[in-house]
């Protein structure tokens, strides 16, 4: 039976077919909270809302905050690209010039690039660690510079599910001697008001709208849920130490973290907003210059993922459009999140593109939330 909800918001001429796409996730697609936002030539064209925080509970507002996944490692990209471009960061130096204590277990020589790039061989931790570790940050730092790598570094591709954020994090912290939630804070959300938070204060917990656990998959088999819940897979193993799941994720301490590869908050309308600032000026401010962005999102890795067991494509800490994960298409560079959130930009169309939501979907196939949306969006471009 469909279920109607209130959508609120604005589209400019010509997007209406959005909002109907928007609507549809409600009625069609199980949303119960969630928020669109798109950037057209540095301007916004579509931002929508609506739903509710909890099934049956206060309303989702433009100002919801959501838990956005691994989206957040899209930010950590900006952030360290933007280190790059400074002068600051030598993406193809050894990590070992900022962060002497990784040359440990023959990781003397890797490059900063194959972190960022998934190509390091770290996408798992041998040392048990805890939450507490994880909430300290140093244990799972340290353990990360003894780690010898899982697979020969650069000989292939896996998804570092949650190391990507520490490795990525230690990186920015040693070079802008801020952590990261500070840098993005300071040079990032500020210049554009941008509710963006990797590390959330404690004023801000009331605006946030849990996640609900993805209902179980129906249809095809799920993948990526198939490895998750495979002992001898490192998908596995990349969850299990330190434990990353969607409990974690609606508690006030992991909100207040700073846990780079996957606890940003954030609002699709900031999403959006910092992606368009990428490519473009937005009210006086681009992030990244044209010769920036080209270099940061020429492909790195390429083909079947370690990991996740399929096709996936990296640039340099951008995700690209790969099958399961196709943003506008070819072009497109930015990062979604597990459960369908996603943050991105296509130069080539001028547009960018913030999705965030309550209700998680399965994580091991297209999500027709967001496919209908921008599809829906690319279909309304002049």
């Amino acid at each position: 039976m469909a279920i109607q909800t209130q959508v609120n918001g604005t589209v400019a001429k010509g997007f209406e077919r959005v909002r109907d796409a928007f609507a549809a996730n409600f009625e069609m697609h199980g949303d119960i909270g969630a928020a669109c936002c798109v950037y057209l030539h540095s301007k916004p064209v579509v931002d929508l809302w609506g739903g509710a925080k909890t099934a049956g509970g206060e309303p989702y507002s433009a100002e919801t905050l959501q838990m956005v996944a691994s989206t957040t490692k899209g930010i950590v990209a900006v952030a360290a690209h933007l280190l790059a471009q400074e002068g600051k960061l030598d993406l193809d130096a050894p990590m070992t010039r900022y962060w002497p204590e990784f040359g440990q277990a023959g990781k003397e020589d890797m490059p900063v690039r194959w972190l960022f790039s998934h190509r390091a061989g770290l996408a798992a931790i041998d040392r048990p660690l805890t939450l507490r570790d994880v909430y300290a940050w140093d244990p799972v730092v340290d353990a990360l510079a003894a780690q010898e790598p899982l697979w020969e570094p650069n000989t292939a591709h896996g998804y570092h599910v949650g190391t990507y954020g520490w490795l990525a994090g230690e990186v920015i912290k040693r070079v802008s001697g801020k952590s990261v939630g500070r840098f993005v804070a300071e040079r990032l959300a500020s210049p554009l008001d941008l509710d963006i938070f990797i590390g959330l204060p404690q004023d801000q917990f009331g605006r946030v709208a849990p996640l609900i656990a993805a209902p179980p998959p129906v249809g095809p088999p799920d993948v990526f849920l198939a490895r998750l819940l495979d002992p001898t897979t490192l998908l596995h193993r990349a969850f299990v130490n330190p434990t990353l799941s969607v409990a974690n994720f609606n508690e006030h301490a992991f909100w207040a973290a700073e846990v780079p590869a996957a606890n940003g908050i954030a609002t699709a309308r900031s999403l959006a907003r910092l992606y368009a600032a990428t490519i473009g000026e937005v009210d006086g401010v681009r992030f990244l210059t044209p010769n920036t962005l080209a270099k940061a999102t020429e492909p790195q890795s390429e083909g079947e993922d370690l990991v996740l067991g399929y096709e996936t494509r990296y640039a340099t800490g951008f995700q690209l459009s790969f099958p399961f994960r196709p943003m506008a298409g070819e072009g497109s560079f930015g990062h979604y999140g597990m459960g369908g959130s996603v943050g991105f930009a296509n130069p080539g169309h001028s547009f960018a593109f913030g999705y965030v939501m309550n209700q998680m979907g399965p994580s091991g196939g297209v999500d027709p939330r967001t496919k209908g949306l921008i599809d829906a969006v690319v279909d309304s471009l002049p």
